[in-house]
């Protein structure tokens, strides 16, 4: 399975150019709400918030938009997608993304965009 995962959980500066390098690639604009990966404060530390691949997201779509690819990604299938937001609402990492202006949702690919920008080189994306 494909996916991002974060080597040093404690490396993390909270610079967001990995929430930069995301919200840029799906949205062309840096606004932190439009990122597939984010970066919370809990307990006092710095966590980053990545996709995990559960599955939650396409379990709860009514409309089938959302499937495995053959590396394990879960995928959105922008022509099936209605832009209904449940998926958005059952994710436990809170980093599927509804934007306003956009009639689908986007998450996570795998696509490694944030794991070069991170100058902490604390994101990687694995074949696990």
């Amino acid at each position: 399975m494909k996916k991002l995962v974060v080597t040093d959980k404690t490396g993390c500066m909270a610079c967001l150019a990995c929430v930069q390098a995301c919200s840029e690639a799906f949205y062309k604009v840096f606004d932190p709400d439009k990122s597939c990966i984010q970066i919370v404060e809990k307990n006092g530390a710095v966590k980053t918030n990545t996709c995990i691949q559960c599955g939650k997201c396409a379990r709860t779509c009514e409309y089938g938009a959302i499937k495995q690819n053959a590396k394990g990604v879960y995928m959105i299938d922008k022509k099936l997608c209605t832009g209904c937001g449940k998926c958005v609402e059952v994710c436990p990492m809170g980093v599927m993304v509804k934007a306003p202006e956009s009639p689908v949702t986007t998450k996570c690919i795998a696509c490694g965009i944030c794991a070069k920008a991170c100058p902490m080189g604390i994101l990687e994306v694995q074949e696990k």
